[in-house]
């Protein structure tokens, strides 16, 4: 057995022989780009206690990664395509290492984000890789079928993160969060070396470098604009933002429609099921990454579970999706994309529904429903879709085809943690102010706690410390006078730390209520417009180019 595959998949006269090895690797890779996001979410507050991180902070050690992340995916799965989309891979992985490194060992929030950017550009590497090689690898029969897995991956990725993180954090501090992707990405670099088959385009097109760069700059504008513009306020930043997205999108859309050979050919965008597809892939994320968002501060904060705890709580999630791709696999052959889908996104819009009735007396019990439906709705929609986007693209851009589908995806779970957090936020103030309407307690500690879940609670936990040490005062003071009053100002501060805590997790409950309304509308109208974009059974989304003799004999050769 040979110790590195050299032989380029396109120039084999039969499928790869190790094709399930090699996606195995692929998997694996895909795995830790998708836990490092999912995995923060629950390292976040030992983060921002060690490091002292402001809400500021902390938003852009999340969001660090997430704007190279998707800024860079198409100019770099082009670059991918044209080069070698193993040797993308491979790096990938090394500079995504190399940040994981430098993210644990850093002690500052400026170091923290400046180690997620680079994890950042190398997942932007890696995703579209990872796909585009899936697809060169296994013959169109399989690739359905392969694509499924693959997107199972990324639904147990989503519940993985916090279960491994909690496990982590259960010993070590939040540093461990960032060295568990080094010995993984280590084992995926190795497998690509020895599994994975080189695969690159076989045409030797100069690339477009220049509609690359345009892509750069209105996708990353636009990701920086929807992080900043809810959280931060719709200021001179977010504003501006919005204006380059917007005339950097009009320039790239004008650029490619000129170009001979464009990174991206904008025309597909006219065919409806790929517009469909990639809606449905944008659609489905906002919700899930909304979701998740909320899910995990109300399972950690209300209910009161650890990091590990809540990780357990999310597997229903990861189960429901493994099944769902499975269901998928069966019947989207017989009864076509447009059907799977949009069933789909039915489910997910039933999943939020479901999250409406949460109250404050509402257990984890009543969130085991809402995580199953919506872990088979993901199963159901997405691995349909990603094979729709991939097969719209020539075994040439296959990088490309990646890049598209990530980008939709990315852009998605962006939408959706800073609209629906933006939402919840907002409706989580205003139930607070109105539970705690008529209190005796102190404006500023009111506006602490309408911050944000956590800083509720602990408002309430300092309210309480401060009612402790009152009654120590009154049980050794000699004045029974004294005694007297310092013991009822600390009944009133244990009454006022009581009804802070009930009108806390009350008002998160009512806000989280309230956000899945808002999310289950959007998805209900997206589930519409899917439903009438996608194509019928038997119908192609659209017609991807064919490769010629020539370029199947050349494309790979790296």
């Amino acid at each position: 057995m040979r110790l590195v595959m050299n032989e380029p998949v396109a120039t084999m006269d039969r499928p790869y022989a190790r094709r399930w090895w090699a996606l195995l690797v692929l998997c694996l890779s895909l795995l830790i780009i998708v836990m490092a996001n999912t995995a923060l979410t629950v390292a976040a507050p030992d983060m921002t206690r060690d490091l002292g991180l402001s809400s500021a902070d902390l938003q852009w050690v999340i969001d660090g990664y997430t704007v190279p992340y998707a800024a860079l995916m198409l100019l770099l799965g082009a670059i991918g395509d044209k080069y070698s989309r193993r040797g993308a891979l491979i790096l990938g992985l090394f500079v995504f290492g190399g940040g994981a490194v430098a993210g644990s060992l850093v002690d500052s929030s400026t170091g923290v984000i400046a180690a997620r950017a680079v994890m950042g550009v190398g997942a932007a590497m890696i995703m579209p890789a990872t796909l585009s090689l899936l697809a060169a690898t296994f013959p169109r029969a399989e690739r359905a079928k392969a694509i499924v897995l693959w997107t199972a991956t990324a639904g147990l990725a989503i519940a993985a993160g916090p279960l491994v993180a909690g496990a982590l954090l259960r010993g070590h501090g939040w540093a461990s969060t960032f060295l568990i992707n080094v010995p993984i990405a280590a084992v995926a670099i190795v497998g690509a070396l020895i599994l994975v088959p080189p695969s690159k385009a076989g045409h030797q097109h100069r690339i477009d470098y220049v509609g690359g760069l345009l892509s750069v700059v209105w996708v990353g504008a636009l990701v920086y604009m929807i992080i900043e513009g809810p959280h931060f306020g719709w200021g001179v930043k977010a504003i501006g933002a919005a204006v380059v997205a917007g005339v950097a999108l009009v320039a790239f859309v004008l650029w490619e429609l000129r170009h001979p050979r464009p990174v991206l050919d904008v025309r597909r965008f006219a065919h409806r099921g790929f517009a469909g597809a990639n809606l449905a892939v944008a659609l489905f994320f906002l919700a899930v990454f909304g979701a998740f968002y909320y899910l995990t501060q109300h399972l950690q904060f209300v209910l009161g579970y650890d990091a590990w705890e809540t990780g357990v709580r999310m597997l229903p999630l990861a189960g429901a999706v493994f099944v769902g791709s499975a269901l998928t696999g069966y019947l989207t052959p017989r009864l076509g994309m447009r059907v799977t889908v949009t069933a789909g996104m039915v489910g997910g819009t039933a999943a939020l529904a479901l999250l409406t009735r949460v109250d404050a007396g509402s257990a984890y019990g009543d969130f085991v429903l809402p995580l199953v439906v919506l872990g088979l709705a993901i199963g159901l929609a997405l691995s349909p879709c990603t094979d729709a986007i991939m097969g719209a693209f020539p075994e040439s851009e296959l990088g490309v085809g990646g890049a598209v589908n990530d980008t939709s995806l990315e852009l998605g779970g962006s939408l959706g943690i800073a609209l629906l957090g933006s939402v919840l936020a907002g409706s989580y103030s205003s139930h607070l102010a109105d539970a705690t309407s008529g209190s005796k307690l102190p404006g500023d500690a009111l506006s602490t706690a309408q911050d944000s879940v956590g800083a509720g609670y602990a408002v309430a936990q300092q309210i309480g410390v401060q009612a402790h040490r009152l009654a120590e005062r009154a049980a050794g003071a000699t004045d029974p006078q004294q005694a007297a009053q310092l013991k009822a100002q600390a009944g009133q501060l244990r009454d006022g730390a009581r009804q802070m805590t009930e009108a806390v997790g009350s008002s998160f409950a009512d806000a989280v209520a309230h956000t899945s309304v808002v999310g289950a509308v959007i998805l209900g109208v997206g589930t519409v417009l899917v439903g009438v974009l996608l194509p019928r059974k038997g119908k192609a989304v659209t017609e991807a180019e064919e490769p010629s003799a020539r370029d199947l004999v050349d494309a790979g050769k790296s």
